[in-house]
């Protein structure tokens, strides 16, 4: 079958446009809903993507389609990782070939790409929020008709900006706020009174009812408005006394659940209910993440994020193992040693650590900003706290290193995991910019450790040193080209820099940077040596403090009048290159040299069909070798 061919999707294949989907039979809505699943599984086995979540949101994203009208309505989900299904039914399921592929599909939502994508998405708990914004907006435009929903899974809800946004939500708005329960409790409403309730309101004669008795109570001359007022404090009186309000009706909102958001007559039930109120609401669903796919279903955690089919890994560890177990071995002889975590134990590498010495393991939801302040009184009492956190999620806690952790230099160790360019995410994903607004941290040492020996050493000097750190590596493995380039000789010795030529040796280009682009900075080095441009390379393994760094490199300086190209796949504004050729001009050392700057300027590098993530942000070894040249 073509790869992009969906003729045996009888339903699935009529549907260009929610308008499409609004002509399906009622009766057909199971049928849909099984054949979506099939496509799901077909397309993201084979591009790779967040398969689990989207298994689960079906039945919803199809009810909100048939309910709601984009893009007059609005739909956003948090983080954006679960809307694969609403991206089919707004018309790109024959642009599912290219999901995550440099200028194809995102895997989130993403306003230049849809009109139906009313805002871009990628992190946790900011769907709330902007779905705020939205709905005022609508309301200061004199938009009546128009609705808002936010949809957001129970791990958003330990977020802090989700309290925030529940705490500013105006009773003005028309708001809906779908609660997607998928692994964990956070309902008080619990028991056969609470779940029997939620079906009867989530019945359309009840909604009917409803309706009609406002109507009637509102139309008596006089008391009518008065009395439709008292019926409703009536029934709220009645309800609370038989069961507890919960934390959504403390808040003012009008709560509806839970219900089985697997179902799909139970949540278009609910969404129509929801639409009738005329105030915010809550609809609090269950559903199970990999529905109707077993291995799915059986190993949701597996399954969130798949990788390309076809592609096999290597055998060694990746730089998140090999953090999580050094860390762990080195929590047995230190027992001041504790691992924190933001949700995400195993993207990180941290779930040995946490099976091996739990009490010293600490998830604390996706709150990064307390996670990184909770470190810093972990270490005002004496203890070493590693904080191991994906860098595009770090910028959440900027304030928090600041703050918290630099201005009573306290001894917090920063694991900055999924460091540099990220070709399958995409830019929201992006971890371009730790090395800018950590350099600006006064006391902050920065490590960039490109090999797993290197980051094992990297690990154990920077906890033992009393002083803020931090060590970035990117995903996947070590590069086989760069330790064969730098690392060929026994024995590291002191973490600094290392080179591809011998000191004074007096290269007519010298190449300085960090990390994997190393890669890059070697295969223009080979062409660069065939025009007879003699070219070395410096890889830094530490870069702040500068100064340091600055020292290291003078015995590796090219012939005079030569050139020095400062390299990185990080935010050219604030990064090394800028920071440390500014230490070196200050030393006098860039006296007779051209310098210049090769980084990511002034963009987020979204990626181009046709390019890899280095040609998109203007890194590859090409732009080397055009700079050089």
């Amino acid at each position: 079958m073509p790869e992009n061919s969906i003729e045996k999707y009888k339903i699935l294949n009529r549907i260009n446009s929610p308008d499409d989907l609004k002509k399906v039979k009622e009766e057909d809505m199971e049928a849909l809903a099984a054949e979506v699943r099939e496509f799901l599984i077909e397309n993201v086995s084979r591009t790779g993507g967040h398969l689990a979540s989207n298994l689960g949101v079906v039945e919803l994203s199809l009810a909100l389609h048939r309910v709601f009208s984009t893009p007059k309505d609005h739909i956003i989900f948090d983080v954006g990782h679960q809307s694969y299904v609403h991206k089919m039914i707004t018309g790109r399921k024959d642009a599912f070939s290219d999901l995550r592929k440099p200028g194809g599909l995102s895997g989130f939502e993403k306003r230049a790409e849809s009109e139906h994508d009313c805002f871009g998405t990628g992190h946790s708990s900011t769907s709330l929020s902007a779905a705020i914004g939205i709905a005022q907006a609508d309301r200061l435009k004199g938009e009546k008709d128009r609705f808002t929903i936010a949809v957001v899974g129970d791990g958003a809800f330990t977020g802090g900006m989700i309290h925030e946004a529940l705490n500013n939500c105006d009773p003005r708005l028309r708001l809906i706020i779908i609660l997607n329960e998928n692994e964990m409790s956070i309902s008080k409403n619990i028991g056969h009174f609470a779940e029997n309730l939620s079906r009867l309101r989530t019945t359309r004669g009840y909604i009917k009812t409803k309706r009609l008795t406002r109507r009637f109570l509102s139309r008596i001359p006089v008391i009518g408005k008065a009395l439709s007022s008292f019926f409703i404090l009536v029934k709220k009186a009645v309800k609370n006394a038989m069961y507890k309000s919960n934390y959504f009706e403390d808040m003012g909102l009008y709560y509806i659940g839970p219900i089985d958001g697997n179902d799909y007559s139970q949540i278009e039930s609910a969404l129509y209910n929801a639409k009738e109120q005329g105030e915010n609401v809550v609809i609090h669903i269950k559903t199970q993440k990999g529905k109707g796919f077993a291995p799915a279903e059986a190993d949701p955690s597996g399954y969130h994020s798949m990788a390309c089919s076809g592609k096999t890994a290597s055998g060694s560890l990746t730089f998140s193992e090999v953090f999580g177990r050094k860390l762990t071995e080195m929590a047995e002889k230190d027992k001041s040693i504790c691992a924190i975590t933001a949700a995400m134990c195993d993207g990180t590498g941290l779930c040995t650590f946490k099976d091996k010495h739990p009490d010293r393991f600490f998830d604390v939801g996706i709150a990064e900003p307390h996670a990184l302040t909770f470190a810093a009184g972990l270490a005002a009492e004496g203890m070493k706290p590693v904080a191991a956190i994906y860098s595009t999620f770090l910028q959440r806690g900027y304030d928090n290193i600041i703050h918290d952790i630099a201005l009573q230099e306290l001894p917090v160790t920063l694991c900055i995991d999924r460091a540099g360019l990220n070709g399958a995410d995409g830019a929201t994903h992006h971890g371009i910019f730790d090395v800018a607004f950590l350099s600006e941290v006064p006391g902050m040492t920065i490590y960039a450790p490109v090999t797993a020996n290197v980051l094992e050493m990297a690990l154990e000097e920077a906890v033992s040193s009393g002083k803020p750190a931090a060590i970035r590596y990117a995903s996947g493995r070590e590069n086989s080209e760069i330790v064969k380039a730098f690392y060929s000789d026994i024995g590291i010795g002191k973490l600094g820099v290392r080179s591809d030529i011998k000191a004074e040796e007096k290269p007519d280009i010298l190449i300085v940077t960090y990390g994997r682009i190393a890669a890059e900075a070697l295969k223009a080095k080979a062409e660069l040596d065939k025009e007879g441009k003699k070219c070395g390379i410096v890889l830094l393994e530490k870069l702040k403090p500068y100064g340091e760094a600055a020292d290291n490199l003078r015995s590796y300086m090219p012939k005079e009048g030569g050139l020095v190209l400062f390299l990185e796949e990080e935010i050219r504004a604030g990064g090394m290159g800028m920071m440390l050729s500014d230490e070196m001009t200050r030393r006098g050392m860039l006296e007779g040299f051209v310098y210049k700057l090769l980084a990511l300027d002034d963009n987020f590098a979204i990626p181009e069909k046709e390019e890899t993530i280095f040609e998109t942000a203007g890194v590859s070894a090409e732009y080397i070798i055009k700079e050089c040249r």
